[in-house]
């Protein structure tokens, strides 16, 4: 089965991390995207950038508008995402507990749902 890993930060702790400690924790995510990859769970994995920089399409009437980010107040933002393969949730739940931003904020976990063409 396939799982995507989404990995929020902690609005809290953005920016406060000193450069060091970015580094340990982009060494460390580098370290366990090799460990997946060694082991044939990982799919893709990447960072997002800031929400500062991100687009959100919604409905407007009978057209699609578009609106900058921020989008709202919120303590967490999606941060990257790994998609894995895992045999069960209970795998899946294990290898998202080693992701090393989970220190940092959340990390949610989600089934990939497959879908099927409704008809020719």
């Amino acid at each position: 089965m396939r799982f995507l890993c989404l990995i929020y930060n902690s609005a809290d702790i953005d920016g406060t991390l000193t450069s060091k400690e970015v580094d340990t924790l982009v060494a460390e995510h580098f370290a366990f995207d090799e460990d997946l990859r060694r082991n044939g769970t990982m799919i893709l994995a990447d960072a997002l950038e800031t929400p500062d920089k991100a687009i959100v399409i919604r409905p407007r009437g009978t057209a699609l508008g578009a609106t900058d980010g921020p989008f709202a107040e919120t303590k967490e933002h999606l941060a990257g995402f790994y998609m894995i393969e895992a045999a069960d949730m209970t795998e899946a739940t294990e290898i998202a507990r080693r992701i090393p931003s989970a220190r940092y904020g959340a990390i949610e976990i989600r089934p990939i749902r497959i879908l099927t063409h409704p008809g020719p």
